[in-house]
């Protein structure tokens, strides 16, 4: 690796979490207003993460740390790997061992409520996975390789070629930050509970490692939309906020439903979606 992508990939792992927690910290902000709340301030995410980093750690057992460690270095391997344009499947794999982690982590203690929450997040895994490998084949079918600098240095912007691929992950794109109507895992910060399925058995630094996670994770989702308007760089920014601000709303005026709804709905709909739009490339050239 050359200086210059050690470089981008350093400022890549300072950036993403400050932009992340922005976002986490407008979207709380949003969330308030739109409840008839004032709302805590814009920078309270980072409040919150520095007061978990100094809590003192509890831990059920000796692997949940490491099973936290392995979320949180995984998910920023796949930004490292996104910034530096590399091989969009395999940063594909790389964002489902992160997530196979939290679940491992969960799944190592004896509470039920985890693992329940654990066992959600499986079901989710298996709505969204699909629909992201079929997100990766229609981007090879279009620009012949699995490169991201391939979809940087094509003709046209990949919504012409991917309308419905774009379509069925924006709509994962709801599973994967565990928003309503699918926010079943983990209890949602708009929708407090009791209990926190997934992250139950979880505080103190390992929760704040688990929240700055999300925030690579929220980066990296807001990236990979980026890829569809890659023609201008800045006009996929602007879109991918305006995605992210939809996320915000439907997020506030959804129910949550059950895991069996969303997993038939997602590949009935989402994958269907995604299957019409790449087997039609291939019957039209």
């Amino acid at each position: 690796m050359s200086i210059n992508n050690l470089l981008i990939a350093f400022i890549a792992i300072i950036a993403a979490p400050l932009l992340g927690g922005l976002l986490t910290g407008i979207d709380r902000k949003i969330t308030a207003r739109m409840q008839n709340r004032f709302g805590p301030p814009i920078i309270q995410p980072f409040y919150d993460f520095f007061k978990l980093i100094g809590k003192q750690g509890i831990a059920v057992n000796q692997t949940q740390m490491v099973y936290v460690l392995g979320h949180l270095l995984f998910a920023i391997g796949a930004l490292v790997m996104f910034v530096l344009q590399q091989d969009l499947l395999m940063l594909m794999f790389v964002l489902a061992f992160s997530a196979v982690s939290l679940i491992m982590g969960a799944m190592s203690v004896r509470s039920p409520y985890s693992k329940i929450g654990a066992q959600r997040e499986i079901m989710q895994m298996m709505a969204y996975e699909p629909v992201l490998l079929l997100m990766v084949v229609g981007v090879y079918k279009t620009t012949g390789s699995f490169m991201i600098s391939a979809v940087f240095q094509h003709d046209k912007p990949l919504l012409y070629s991917l309308p419905l691929v774009f379509l069925s992950f924006l709509y994962v794109l709801t599973i994967k930050l565990r928003k309503s109507p699918f926010d079943f895992a983990t209890s949602h910060h708009g929708h407090q509970e009791l209990i926190k399925g997934l992250t139950t058995e979880f505080s103190g630094s390992q929760l704040a490692l688990i929240e700055l996670t999300h925030w690579f994770d929220l980066v990296l989702l807001l990236g990979l939309i980026t890829l569809f308007f890659a023609q201008p760089l800045w006009v996929g920014i602007i879109i991918a906020l305006i995605c992210y601000f939809f996320e915000i709303v439907l997020d506030n005026i959804s129910a949550r439903v059950t895991w069996q709804w969303m997993v038939k709905v997602t590949w009935v709909a989402g994958i269907g979606a995604a299957l019409v739009n790449i087997v039609w490339m291939y019957l039209i050239p």
